[in-house]
């Protein structure tokens, strides 16, 4: 049954910590593939949730799920309470996805105008136009725009229904820094609005910079979930810079080292024994220089995790 005005207008916002959003034990296969296996997956009122995860992971699953947009195959997803497809929620949901087809020929403020007409209480056009950066090119067609610009129109959809909950599959792909950093701080004016984010992206720097709370997914799995501080925690250790005339391969034989790889002229190593690595390296390259010791980082902690999981749903597959 579709939901009147009425209806809509008088749904209220979820306290702050409320879930809004929730896969419970949701298993999704696209044929012999499964894309998610039993996901337990949530999102409260007031947060930005950052999806991390290999391409392939299932993150793009998740998005899907909880918009209505396929169905699992065991689980329940609720959001708002309710089915995601039920006209009342999605009148409180935008959502900015990279598969999204967009007519080449209306122009920017045409297409936000148009999209604003779904809404109920969307944002003035002028507001959405100066949020997005677009207000210069209101009057362009949208086919004549870069590859950035359109991102910023995507963006612009996603937040002109003045939505509670916000889906943002990589929103800042294909941006120039100083436009990165421009949404950066639209979505923060959205968070201290009240809305609710659920951000995907595979700029690490951009979850540690706007989450919450971070859940890291693989291979149809959530293998980790937490604050970036909480993440990064669970693979302690330092990363290691030098220049050495040992090879990345020598080195990542070393006891500890975790991993290793060639950065230009320099060595960057992640180990969770920093000193005895330290010790070693010195041991056995008298001719070390450039050496620096920092705290390993949320991009360290994200590909130990992702590697750890690999590595054991490796092993459980060949003890099967």
């Amino acid at each position: 049954m579709m939901a009147t005005q009425t209806e809509v207008r008088t749904t209220a916002k979820p306290p702050a910590g409320a879930v809004v959003a929730r896969l419970a034990k949701v298993t999704k296969n696209y044929g012999p593939v499964t894309a998610l296996r039993e996901v337990d997956f949530a999102v409260h009122a007031g947060e930005v949730v950052a999806l991390l995860g290999p391409n392939g992971a299932g993150k793009t699953t998740v998005v899907r799920s909880l918009l209505g947009l396929c169905r699992p195959a065991s689980g329940n997803i609720s959001v708002f309470g309710g089915d995601p497809n039920q006209a009342a929620i999605r009148m409180r949901i935008g959502a900015m996805l990279q598969v999204a087809r967009v007519p080449e020929t209306l122009k920017v403020w045409e297409h936000i105008d148009l999209f604003s007409s779904y809404y109920l209480h969307p944002l003035p056009l002028a507001e959405t136009l100066a949020a997005a950066g677009l207000t210069a090119l209101k009057n362009r067609k949208f086919g004549d725009l870069s590859g950035g610009q359109k991102q910023r129109v995507l963006f612009a959809l996603a937040i002109c229904g003045n939505p509670d909950l916000l889906f943002l599959d990589e929103p800042t792909a294909g941006l120039d820094v100083e436009a990165r950093r421009s949404v950066w701080s639209e979505i923060r004016k959205l968070v201290q609005q009240g809305k609710t984010i659920l951000l995907t992206t595979h700029y690490l720097e951009e979850a540690d910079a706007l989450a919450d709370r971070i859940v890291v997914i693989n291979r149809g799995s959530v293998i980790a979930e937490g604050t970036s501080a909480e993440i990064k925690a669970r693979t302690s250790g330092k990363r290691i810079r030098c220049v050495s005339r040992l090879t990345a391969e020598q080195v990542l034989a070393l006891p500890g080292v975790t991993s290793a790889k060639q950065d230009r002229e320099a060595l960057d190593v992640h180990t969770l024994r920093p000193e005895a690595v330290i010790r070693e390296l010195l041991a056995r390259d008298l001719q070390l220089s450039g050496l620096e010791v920092t705290s390993a980082g949320l991009e360290d902690a994200f590909l130990a995790l992702t590697r750890e999981d690999n590595a054991q749903k490796s092993t459980s597959e060949v003890i099967r």
